[in-house]
């Protein structure tokens, strides 16, 4: 076995429990008096029993979180939420994100309440936009507090973007398995993010209600989330932060658009990593897996469904190469140019 370097954050996960019922148990222990609510408006009746559960604690929601994080879209909201010692943050990957972002200049204990499959509620890593560039760091403050995962949340998410945000989660599971700082532990714990995805997210698609289904999606996001804190992302999640910086593209969709194309062109050399992953899709590749599934799930499966211009690929392109990050196969601009034309279609 290889030696390897883990690094753990004291966070408490609450899993399958009433959000609600949660709640003031937590903000005893985290000694809360003033809690600022960060949520989207498609989130408001949420937002509402968050704010009926904290009582006088509540100080003030703010309704504005965005996709990508737009650093004009913080500073809103740290001045709506100016002298809260906590901020609860219930939604999306989005929304959580905006919490991280308050939480690192304001010292307030974070508490995440994810309702979809993205898995930010489990990382050190913030994203945030200005003017049109996506700039992702890592910084253990970040790393919310807590997080409750109630189930129920996620029964009214929609077919479409539930079957997204899943494939979001399927992504940083499938590149933890080649990252270079891959341990036994982490490969463990992504096949099983696989498993349970690749199995829940087809019941999903046939019945949005089943609990058992949404209950198995959110374990597996919560496993894929945990692998995305502690290893290094590849190619895939470097292209997902450019091209939806770049051309504000849906997060989510992004991710199912191009995992299927960057795994093929990693395949080459990380065959036998992927092993596990294209077992679990019952395929020959991992690649092939992919993009069945997502074609099952009704996923777009092409760039120009989701609004990316031809015209900036090159440019794109030249931002990937330029930034460059961690990946099992080296890349040039005119692979990453050829990659992106594939996967623009026709």
């Amino acid at each position: 076995m290889d030696s390897f370097t883990l690094q753990t954050y004291a966070q408490r996960i609450l899993f399958d429990v009433d959000h609600l019922s949660a709640l003031p148990d937590l903000m005893d222990d985290f000694g809360a008096h003033k809690v600022g609510i960060v949520t989207t408006r498609s989130h408001a009746t949420s937002a509402a029993s968050v704010s009926e559960a904290l009582g006088s604690r509540h100080a003030a929601t703010f309704a504005g979180a965005k996709v990508h994080t737009p650093v004009e879209v913080t500073r809103q909201a740290l001045g709506q939420l100016a002298g809260s010692d906590a901020i609860i943050s219930i939604g999306g990957g989005s929304t959580i994100g905006l919490g991280k972002a308050l939480s690192l200049p304001t010292g307030a204990r974070h508490i995440a309440i994810p309702t979809t499959y993205a898995g930010s509620e489990m990382t050190p890593i913030l994203g945030q936009t200005d003017k049109g560039r996506k700039i992702v760091g890592r910084d253990d403050r970040v790393v919310p507090d807590a997080v409750i995962y109630d189930v129920g949340l996620t029964l009214s998410l929609p077919r479409d973007v539930s079957m997204a945000s899943g494939f979001n989660a399927l992504a940083h599971a499938v590149e933890a398995l080649y990252a270079p700082d891959r341990y036994p532990e982490a490969d463990a714990t992504a096949t099983a993010s696989i498993a349970n995805l690749v199995q829940a997210l087809p019941a999903i698609a046939r019945d949005p209600l089943d609990l058992q289904a949404r209950r198995q999606a959110q374990y597996g996001a919560y496993l894929a989330g945990r692998v995305l804190a502690g290893r290094t992302m590849g190619l895939h999640h470097k292209l997902a932060h450019v091209l939806g910086g770049l051309f504000d593209l849906p997060h989510a969709p992004l991710h199912a658009v191009l995992l299927p194309h960057v795994v093929k062109f990693n395949e080459p050399v990380a065959m036998e990593a992927l092993a596990p992953a294209a077992e679990l899709l019952g395929r020959n590749t991992s690649s092939v897996g992919l993009a069945c599934l997502a074609d099952a799930l009704g996923l777009p499966t092409t760039l120009s469904e989701i609004g990316m211009p031809r015209d900036g690929i090159h440019e794109a392109a030249r931002l990937v190469v330029e930034s460059r990050g961690a990946n099992p196969r080296p890349y040039s601009e005119a692979e990453i140019v050829a990659l992106l034309e594939e996967a623009l279609g026709d």
